[in-house]
């Protein structure tokens, strides 16, 4: 019996060891499997060296293209659609038919006022003949014209009412909306179709509030297309906001004549030069200009780095203005220091570099 016990003793502790002796084991192959970053291996960035660029006063600003005029179109009386006269797509001119109402029972009142009146010509006619003779009373032949008058005045009424259901484009323009089909019942303030002037556009940015004195009403600016690169416009500022929107910008919109294929649509990317067209007599400059996407940091407090005896070393700058993807460094940098343009992950200060 005590023998029995001592066995099991042992092999509980033996147990026991081999749990510990495979924890261990464990330990070491997952320590081993850790990575431990060599803070001392060289890092591989990729650098460009600092030189002097041309700058101009010129800077681009994103807009959008918009129609000069753009309306939805209904109908001024209620009546059913016979027929509608155009298509999605389709270019109309000022005063063509598009859609075409009922008209039959107007048309049937108008005749049945054309033969009122007849007869009260006639009645008008043969009573100014009596009254001269003194065969009637004056005031039958008031009663006369004044009812020949009203019956004028109605088919007047009629006449525009039946001019009403031929409903007509109000300016040039192209059928960007068609909401409606014939059999269609048509009323008053029901949109029908919609009208898009293109010919003209409105091209609209947002301006920061320092830089709004760029821009002088009336004058004209360059508007480029982001669709088309060759193609740019004379466009001329025809509003400068006066209330900011978010983020302390303010709207600017320019006219720009479309090309005669209405190439730009709208809704249209696009970009506006701050240069003057009036005002050509800035002269290129030359300053230390770089990428932005070489800063880190703020934009209080830009800094980049460069690259000192095979070092990474952080370098605060003073950036004077962005132009596109590039930015005008004031002061920080000098010719001939050399930056890290790529490869920031893992790069910390005084970090080993190699080149690629």
């Amino acid at each position: 019996m005590n023998w029995k016990k001592i066995i099991g003793i042992i092999a509980g502790i033996a147990m026991v060891a081999i749990v510990v002796i495979k924890l261990k084991s464990n330990k070491e192959t997952a320590v081993q499997k850790v990575y431990n970053y060599d803070k001392e291996q060289a890092i591989n960035v990729q650098t460009e060296t600092i030189k002097l660029g041309n700058i101009t006063d010129e800077t681009l600003y994103s807009g959008t293209f918009e129609p000069n005029k753009e309306t939805k179109i209904s109908a001024e009386i209620q009546g059913k659609i016979n027929s509608v006269m155009v298509d999605l797509g389709d270019q109309v001119t000022k005063g063509q038919a598009l859609i075409q109402l009922d008209n039959s029972l107007l048309k049937l009142q108008l005749q049945t006022i054309e033969v009122q009146l007849e007869g009260l010509v006639a009645d008008v006619n043969r009573y100014t003949i009596l009254a001269k003779s003194d065969a009637i009373q004056g005031i039958q032949l008031e009663k006369a014209t004044l009812g020949l008058k009203a019956a004028k005045v109605q088919k007047a009424t009629l006449i525009e009412q039946i001019n009403k259901t031929t409903i007509k484009a109000p300016f040039n323009g192209i059928i960007t909306a068609k909401l409606s089909e014939e059999g269609a019942f048509a009323a008053p303030g029901i949109p029908l179709l919609q009208i898009t002037d293109i010919s003209i556009l409105k091209f609209s940015v947002n301006i920061p509030e320092n830089e709004l004195n760029l821009f002088k009403l009336n004058n004209n600016y360059t508007v480029y297309t982001d669709a088309y690169n060759k193609i740019s416009f004379t466009a001329k500022a025809t509003m400068l906001g006066s209330k900011a929107n978010i983020g302390s910008s303010f709207p600017v919109q320019f006219m720009v004549k479309n090309t005669p294929d209405f190439k730009i649509k709208s809704g249209m990317l696009g970009k506006v030069s701050s240069n003057d067209l009036g005002n050509k007599t800035a002269a290129n400059e030359q300053a230390i200009v770089i990428p932005s996407s070489a800063i880190i940091g703020s934009a209080n407090e830009p800094q980049i780095y460069l690259v000192k005896n095979g070092k990474a070393v952080l370098q605060n700058i003073i950036v004077l203005k962005k132009m596109n993807n590039k930015s005008v460094v004031k002061s920080g940098l000098k010719v001939g220091d050399v930056m890290v343009t790529n490869g920031f992950i893992n790069l910390f200060e005084n970090a080993n570099v190699s080149i690629k």
